[in-house]
C-alpha cells in the first residue's frame, strides 16, 4: 500500500487545483496516491484531474456531488484511499517542499500513531506575512508519542483537518467520517481526538494554506453559522459519553465556546437570528459545562458569564461597546469637476433604473467586442432595456446609427453609470464607479489567456510596473457579479488572476457568434471592404503587444514574406489595439487593417492566421481555418510576461521560428495540410468549448432577463457546429 493517501477536494477552487497536485507529485517522497475529488464527470475539476491521471498513475480521481459539501468530498476520498496514512489538502493549498519526507521521518521516529499533527502556514492572497497558528499549540506538546491526556490543550478542534495526517486503520476501525454541514473540521477533529490513543506532533510546516481573498466561506454572512452549534453539540455529546477527565474536558469546552463567542459577537456573520443563536448556545453551555470549570478572565470571561446566564441584551450591549466604529471611508476618485461630482453623488441617491444598461469596450475605444454583441442581441431579445454605449470622444464615429451613446467623462456618462441596473464591460469601469446594491456588473473579458493576467502578473516586474496598483485592481474585481468565459481553461485562470465572489458564466464569447452566423456573401463583402484582391489568399498577421517594448514593431518584413510565400498571398496587418492610431498606408501586398472597427470582420476575411502569442488565435480557431504560430522570441516573451501553458508543445498549427521557416510553411502547403488540421482539431477541442453562435443569447437571457441556467440554449457540440465558409474554394495548396 502507498505510504500516504492525499485527498484533494476541488469544488470552487478548480483554478488552483493544478498547483495543489503539482506540489504533491513533485515531493521527494513519491510513495503516494493522490485522490482529487471532483463534482462529477465533465466538470472543471474533473477536466484538470483527468489530465493529471493520464500522465501519472498515482492520480486517481473520484466524484462527489457539490450538494454533499466538503464533508461528502472528503468522505468520498476516504472510501477510495488505500494508503497507510491519510492527509487532506484543500484544492487551493499546496504541500511545502519536502513535507512528505518530513512526515515519513517523524512517523518512523514515533512509531505508528493514530494522529500526527503538523504546523501549517496561512498565506495571504496578496499583502501581509504568512502566519503559523499551529506552532504555539504544538510547542507545548511532548516530544515523542503521547496519549491525548498528556497534552489536554491539544483537543483537535482548534486545528483544521489538513494540519495532520491520520492513520487510515484508526479511521476505518472507529468508522470516523466528516459530519455533514459547515464547520465539519470541528466535528471531525474533535471526535478523532476523543478516540485516539497515541498522538505525536511535527514542528515544521507541511501545508501552505492559501487564504481566499474574499475570505473563508465559513466567515461569510448567512444562516449556515447555526451549523456551528450542531458540530459543537456533536463533539460535546460524544465527550460526555466518554466521561472525560476535567483536565481534558475543560480545554475542549473552552476552545469550542471560544469559536461560538467569536461568531455570536460578529454582527456580519449572522444578519438575522442572532438572538436565537445566542440562546441555543447558552443552553449548550449550561448543559455541557464541566464540573468546576472556571471561565477565563477579562472581557472574554464576561462574555462567558453572560452566555451562561442567557443574557442576550447585555451581551449585545457589550459587543456594541467593544466594537470600534470608524467614520473614515476610503475616498473614491469621483468625477473631475465639482458640478459633475455633485451631480453624480445626487444621482447615486436616486433609484436604479431597472431598464437601463450601460456598455463599454476597451476603455471606450468604440462599439466593439463582447459588449457590442451583447448590446445588439439585447435590442432583439430585451427591447425594453435601454442600452447606452460609453466611448471616448474621438471614437463616437464607430457607434452604429441608432445606438445611443455617451462620451466617457461627460456629465451624461456619469448620470447613466449612477442609475443603470446593468453595467457591462470587457475591461473595467473607472474606480470612481460605485457598485450600488441591486446593480448587476458583467465582466465579459476580451480574450482567452495565454499570457498571465491580473495578480499572476505580479512576479513579472515589467508587466507589474505597467499594471499599477494590484490593490485597486482587486477593488474593481469586487464589483463583478458575473464573469464570462469561453472555455474551462479560461475559467480556471480567471479564478487565479482575479479572485472574487462573482459567478462564472461558461457561455462562450458573444463577439464570436458571427463566426457561425456569417454567410459566404458576408465574407465576400468584408473582403471587398478591406480591399483584398479577388482570388488572393489573405493571410491575417496579428502580433500581440510586447510589454518590454515601447512601441509597435511588426517583427517581420511583411513584403519579403509575401514574395517568399507565393505570388497569390496578401497580408492583412492588424496590430494590437494599443497601437490603433489610424490606418497606415498600404504598401504593395500588405493591407493595414489595424484601424478597422471589427476584429471579427477581419478574421472572416482571412484565409489563414499568422500570429505569435495573441489571444486572437483562440477566437480564430472557431472558424476552423489554418493557423500558423510565428514564435521568433518565445523564450523572451515567456520570461518577461509569463504564460499559462507551453504554446510550443500545444500549438494550433505549424510553428515557425524564423522568417525563412514561416515562408517555407506557406510555400510547401504545410500551413493547411493534414498535420496542421490535426493540431488545430486538438486545439479547438480544448479552447473552443462554448463558442457555438449562441453565446450572446445565453448572456442576455441569463443576465438581462433573469432566466434560470437550465432554461438557456445548450452548447452545440463541436462536431455539429458549422463555421462561416472561407473565401477560397479549397485551402489545400499543391
Amino acid at each position: 500500500m502507498p505510504r500516504f493517501s492525499i485527498i484533494v477536494p476541488s469544488h470552487g477552487v478548480e483554478g488552483r487545483l493544478s498547483q495543489a497536485l503539482d506540489s504533491v507529485l513533485a515531493q521527494s517522497l513519491g510513495d503516494v496516491e493522490v485522490i482529487p475529488v471532483c463534482d462529477g464527470p465533465g466538470c472543471l475539476g474533473a477536466h484538470v484531474a483527468d489530465r493529471y491521471a493520464e500522465r501519472d498513475s498515482r492520480v486517481a480521481p473520484v466524484d462527489s456531488p457539490p450538494s454533499d459539501g466538503l464533508a461528502g468530498a472528503r468522505n468520498a476520498g476516504l472510501r477510495a484511499a488505500t494508503g497507510a496514512y491519510v492527509l487532506f489538502l484543500d484544492g487551493d493549498d499546496v504541500l511545502a517542499p519536502g513535507a512528505l519526507t518530513a512526515l515519513d521521518a517523524r512517523l518512523a521516529a514515533t512509531g505508528d500513531v493514530d494522529v500526527l499533527y503538523a504546523e501549517h502556514e496561512r498565506v495571504p492572497w496578496w499583502e501581509g506575512e504568512p502566519a503559523n497558528p499551529a506552532a504555539p499549540l504544538l510547542a507545548k506538546a511532548p516530544d515523542g508519542a503521547f496519549a491525548p491526556s498528556e497534552a489536554p490543550q491539544l483537543t483537535g478542534v482548534a486545528l483544521p483537518a489538513f494540519s495532520a495526517v491520520w492513520r487510515r486503520s484508526f479511521v476505518t476501525g472507529h468508522r470516523l467520517a466528516f459530519p455533514d454541514g459547515h464547520f465539519t473540521d470541528i466535528g471531525w477533529a474533535g471526535t478523532a481526538l476523543l478516540r485516539a490513543e497515541r498522538v505525536a506532533v511535527l514542528r515544521s510546516v507541511v501545508v501552505r494554506h492559501l487564504l481566499r481573498r474574499q475570505g473563508s466561506r465559513l466567515n461569510r454572512p448567512g444562516a449556515h453559522h447555526t451549523e456551528l452549534l450542531d458540530q459543537v453539540e456533536l463533539v460535546l455529546t460524544r465527550a460526555a459519553g466518554q466521561r472525560l477527565s476535567a483536565e481534558r474536558s475543560g480545554p475542549l469546552f473552552e476552545q469550542l465556546f471560544a469559536t461560538v463567542l467569536r461568531t455570536a459577537a460578529h454582527p456580519r456573520r449572522l444578519p438575522s437570528g442572532r438572538g436565537a443563536f445566542f440562546h441555543r448556545a447558552s443552553t449548550l453551555y449550561r448543559r455541557h459545562r464541566p464540573a468546576g470549570y472556571r471561565p477565563p478572565g477579562g472581557s472574554l470571561g464576561v462574555q462567558h458569564r453572560l452566555l451562561a446566564a442567557g443574557s442576550y441584551a447585555a451581551f449585545a450591549a457589550l459587543r456594541a461597546a467593544n466594537r470600534s466604529v470608524s467614520g473614515a471611508v476610503g475616498s473614491l476618485p469621483y468625477p473631475r469637476g465639482l458640478r459633475t461630482r455633485l451631480r453624480y453623488r445626487r444621482d447615486l441617491r436616486r433609484p436604479l433604473d431597472p431598464n437601463l444598461a450601460v456598455y463599454c469596450a476597451y476603455w471606450g475605444r468604440g462599439y466593439a467586442c463582447n459588449p457590442a454583441a451583447i448590446h445588439a442581441k439585447a435590442r432583439e431579445l430585451a427591447p425594453h432595456i435601454r442600452g447606452v454605449f460609453l466611448v471616448e470622444a474621438d471614437q463616437a464615429h464607430t457607434v452604429p446609427e441608432g445606438v445611443e451613446y455617451a462620451v466617457l467623462g461627460s456629465r451624461r456618462a456619469w448620470e447613466v453609470l449612477a442609475r443603470a441596473k446593468y453595467l457591462i464591460n470587457n475591461a473595467n469601469f473607472a474606480e470612481g464607479v460605485v457598485k450600488r446594491p441591486g446593480s448587476v456588473h458583467l465582466q465579459t473579458q476580451h480574450g482567452t489567456p495565454l499570457k498571465t493576467m491580473g495578480l499572476d502578473q505580479s512576479t513579472y516586474p515589467v508587466v507589474a510596473a505597467a499594471t499599477g496598483s494590484f490593490t485597486k485592481l482587486l477593488g474593481r474585481v469586487d464589483r463583478w457579479d458575473f464573469n464570462l468565459s469561453a472555455n474551462r481553461h479560461s475559467t480556471r485562470m480567471w479564478e487565479r488572476a482575479f479572485p472574487g465572489s462573482y459567478e462564472h458564466l461558461e457561455y462562450g464569447y458573444p463577439r464570436n457568434d458571427v463566426y457561425f452566423t456569417a454567410t459566404a456573401d458576408d465574407v465576400a463583402r468584408v473582403r471587398r471592404e478591406l480591399g483584398v484582391p479577388e482570388g488572393r489568399t489573405a493571410v491575417l498577421y496579428a502580433p500581440t503587444h510586447r510589454d518590454h517594448r515601447s512601441g509597435f514593431e511588426p517583427g517581420l518584413d511583411l513584403e519579403a514574406f509575401c514574395e517568399a510565400a507565393g505570388e497569390d498571398v496578401v497580408v492583412l496587418l492588424r496590430a494590437h489595439y494599443f497601437y490603433d492610431r489610424g490606418a497606415r498606408p498600404c504598401d504593395g501586398r500588405v493591407i493595414d487593417v489595424t484601424a478597422h472597427r471589427s476584429t471579427e470582420d477581419v478574421c472572416l476575411a482571412a484565409d489563414a492566421l499568422v500570429t505569435d502569442y495573441s489571444s486572437i488565435m483562440f477566437d480564430y480557431a472557431g472558424l476552423d481555418r489554418p493557423i500558423v504560430v510565428y514564435a521568433d522570441d518565445w523564450d523572451v516573451y515567456r520570461q518577461t510576461r509569463g504564460v499559462y501553458f507551453d504554446l510550443m508543445a500545444e500549438p494550433p498549427g505549424p510553428v515557425a521560428r524564423t522568417p525563412d521557416e514561416l515562408a517555407r510553411v506557406f510555400r510547401d502547403g504545410s500551413w493547411s495540410g493534414e498535420e496542421s488540421a490535426a493540431l488545430r482539431a486538438r486545439f479547438r477541442e480544448r479552447f473552443c468549448e462554448f463558442d457555438d453562435g449562441r453565446a450572446a443569447e445565453r448572456v442576455v437571457r441569463r443576465v438581462l432577463l433573469g432566466e434560470p441556467p437550465e432554461a438557456l440554449p445548450p452548447v452545440i457540440p463541436l462536431a455539429e457546429r458549422v463555421p462561416a465558409p472561407a473565401a477560397a474554394a479549397t485551402l489545400v495548396r499543391s
